[in-house]
């Protein structure tokens, strides 16, 4: 690895040649967890924590813009709003020195995942879509609401955007504390971030692509979600050739923060098999 690191308690910070921050813990097969788009590396965190006590090391990303990680740069194919994540992505495992890797992506995160597995089919042991989407670019409705939000969180600015937007995210009957966590991640979104990151849903539709995912695959989806829906979450499962399915009941479409334990036991499932 080419990147810096920096030490704190059981967790330690790995800085990419690009300026990309991830959390990393524990020891063993590499795990890359990608968040969505209002969160950071501390929403996998939950996560994190199960999936390394089990004996996996993980890494969690702060997506470009997002947490401690640089601003996305712009590059020789446009400006930064035209960033990549899909191929900074596949760079960072290729930095990291970890391919083959179970990637795990939450939302946004799962439409990154799910691109840089179809493009990258060696570098993926296993995927994981969680809450996700084929992306905003499925219709002009879809695209045309992914890039509104920009303006909003630029006239409202993070904290105000937060919360009118974050009580949808997570179950009726979601923990007071892990809701205001989740709010709390998506006021410190940047705009720059997360006009990036609103740009790459609109522009993208993984759907056709669906049937060329070589990875075994796993979707889950919190029983609760009203914001990509248990509907979509099928659609993946039976796009994508031998998908498993899974349903993460008493949780909304932040279930990897509600349901860390639950979501963790059905991934651990997948990964015993894989091993046999």
């Amino acid at each position: 690895m080419t990147g810096t690191a920096e030490s704190h308690a059981r967790v330690t910070r790995w800085v990419s040649a690009r300026g990309i921050s991830l959390e990393v813990r524990g020891t063993g097969d590499p795990v890359l967890l990608l968040h969505g788009i209002g969160g950071s590396a501390t929403a996998c965190g939950p996560l994190a924590e199960v999936l390394s006590a089990r004996g996996y090391r993980t890494y969690c990303w702060d997506a470009p813009g997002y947490g401690r990680s640089a601003d996305p740069a712009p590059s020789a194919d446009g400006p930064a709003e035209r960033y990549d994540h899909a191929a900074a992505v596949a760079e960072l495992i290729t930095e990291l020195g970890s391919e083959p890797i179970h990637l795990i992506g939450t939302s946004w995160g799962g439409v990154i995942a799910t691109a840089v597995a179809i493009a990258n089919p060696a570098s993926v042991r296993s995927l994981v879509l969680a809450d996700s989407t084929r992306g905003s670019g499925v219709n002009t409705d879809r695209a045309r609401g992914m890039r509104a939000r920009i303006g909003e969180l630029r006239e409202l600015g993070g904290p105000a955007f937060a919360a009118a937007r974050a009580r949808r995210l997570v179950s009726p009957a979601c923990d007071d504390e892990i809701a205001r966590a989740v709010e709390s991640e998506m006021a410190r979104v940047r705009l720059c971030g997360y006009t990036a990151a609103a740009e790459f849903m609109a522009r993208t539709d993984t759907g056709p692509s669906l049937a060329g995912v070589a990875a075994p695959t796993l979707v889950l989806v919190g029983a609760d979600d009203i914001v990509t829906g248990v509907d979509e979450s099928r659609l993946l499962a039976d796009a994508i050739p031998g998908a498993r399915f899974g349903l993460i009941l008493g949780a909304g479409h932040a279930a990897i923060q509600e349901k860390p334990a639950e979501t963790a036991a059905h991934i651990l499932r997948l990964w015993k098999e894989l091993d046999r």
